[in-house]
């Protein structure tokens, strides 16, 4: 047709790929500052916890030590409640609380408005985090089943993020961010995990009515959080009612922690004239580098609550837990050789480990994403080493699982087990760091 131009012969342009996901992957800058505020708190966190361990070390294995055990018999709390629980309990079940509150409000933050809201994004930390607790678990049946203790599966689970980033900032100072942020989010689905472990698994009886009734307080909390109440002497006694209702139904109290932060909005609502309701003034003294104008309410909650779980309860729930007697060197090999702790150590310094980099793995070979530029796989394997530092929780669902008495093994494994984990992660990354370093100062020479 005349004045018709005659069509291409060249084939339409094809959408450029997309390129290949990274390994770890890189956080946003809001989230990486705030990632580097948590960091900072839990290893400040993570030395105390070292510290209030080793003194119950020491005061357990002294001429002392009936002094300690006395303390943690101590019993405190009204009868009437059934709330007449020694110090050892009331850091278990009460302190703990507010460690898992602050767990859960992490929890939901991240997957609302952080970086696990990213399918791709979270797809590696998630797979890690269930890789990190499927073959410990598996590992600890196939040694200790057998020997009529499955019921301690669970213990080579867990990750204490607060002893493996105090571990971290003596021998990672050189290593990329990007690995520190992989530990934090790992460990983030590993406390979920860890959440749903002990209120499916570790509930030996269950009261239904005061079950059913603690649903009235945490509404009651919702509702007051939602209309941008933060006042503690309406909030605390609200708390403290769903806790101890949820105490009283046979479900581990620290669950209430889980339940109370689960009811925090995470995004801010805005007022009319557009600024974030509940979210407080811009001039809040109290604001710290994690906490800004537009913070929604549970930003405001970790930033008040972080520094009282990891710099208060954690460690005096380790002071109170971690004191176990050795009873020299003969009776601490005669521990080491029982099978509940063989479990535990096999599964903390093995299972945990190959866990992790198995399920990294297998992403990273089913979605073809690559390691980050300057990263190795012995990066993340000196990583997964670090992850087997298993302390709060493993010790928490060591007492869960056999008790007060047959959580005395418990103890003595964990205890091995983080600290063999620490070392040989210490030799790993430390060499790594050498590596890192000296790849930066190349780049500073061009």
């Amino acid at each position: 047709m005349p004045g018709t131009p005659a069509p291409s012969s060249r084939p339409a342009a094809s959408p450029p790929a997309r390129p290949a996901p990274r390994l770890p992957g890189r956080s946003t800058w809001p989230e990486a500052r705030r990632v580097a505020d948590i960091l900072r708190k839990e290893t400040i966190g993570g030395a105390l916890l070292l510290a209030a361990a080793l003194a119950a070390l020491v005061w357990a294995n002294s001429p002392w030590a009936g002094a300690y055990h006395d303390l943690r018999a101590f019993r405190a709390g009204p009868a009437a409640l059934h709330l007449d629980l020694d110090l050892a309990t009331w850091a278990a079940d009460g302190l703990l609380a507010i460690f898992f509150f602050v767990a859960g409000l992490e929890l939901k933050r991240e997957f609302l408005a952080g970086d696990l809201r990213d399918p791709r994004r979270a797809a590696v930390p998630v797979a890690a985090a269930f890789g990190g607790v499927a073959v410990p678990a598996l590992v600890y049946l196939a040694i200790a089943g057998p020997a009529g203790a499955p019921e301690g599966w669970a213990i080579p689970t867990a990750t204490d993020i607060a002893f493996a980033l105090a571990v971290l900032a003596v021998i990672g100072r050189s290593l990329p961010a990007a690995l520190r942020t992989f530990l934090l989010t790992l460990a983030v689905v590993d406390d979920l995990i860890a959440i749903f472990v002990i209120a499916v698994f570790y509930t030996a009886q269950l009261a239904v009515l005061p079950l059913l009734a603690a649903a009235v307080p945490v509404a009651a909390f919702a509702v007051l959080v939602r209309r941008g109440v933060r006042s503690w002497w309406l909030l605390l006694p609200v708390a403290f009612a769903a806790w101890a209702l949820v105490h009283a139904s046979g479900v581990h109290a620290t669950v209430a922690g889980v339940l109370l932060a689960l009811t925090v909005p995470v995004l801010a609502r805005k007022r009319a004239g557009g600024t974030a309701a509940g979210a407080g003034p811009a001039e809040d003294p109290g604001a710290g580098p994690a906490e800004h104008p537009g913070a929604g309410p549970a930003e405001h909650f970790e930033h008040r609550f972080r520094p009282v779980s990891a710099g208060v309860a954690v460690p005096v729930f380790a002071f109170l837990s971690a004191g176990v007697s050795f009873g020299g060197p003969d009776g601490l090999a005669a521990v080491l050789a029982e099978p509940v702790v063989v479990g535990v150590l096999a599964g903390l310094l093995a299972g945990k480990p190959l866990g992790i980099l198995a399920a990294t793995w297998l992403v990273a070979r089913f979605t073809r994403a690559t390691l980050d530029e300057g990263l190795a796989w012995l990066d993340l394997a000196g990583l997964a080493v670090l992850a087997g530092v298993g302390f709060t929780v493993s010790l928490l669902i060591g007492e869960l699982a056999f008790g007060p008495a047959g959580a005395e093994q418990v103890k003595v494994a964990v205890l091995a087990g983080s600290l063999g984990a620490a070392l040989l992660a210490a030799v790993i990354l430390g060499l790594r760091g050498r590596v890192h370093r000296r790849a930066v100062a190349g780049q500073e020479h061009q």
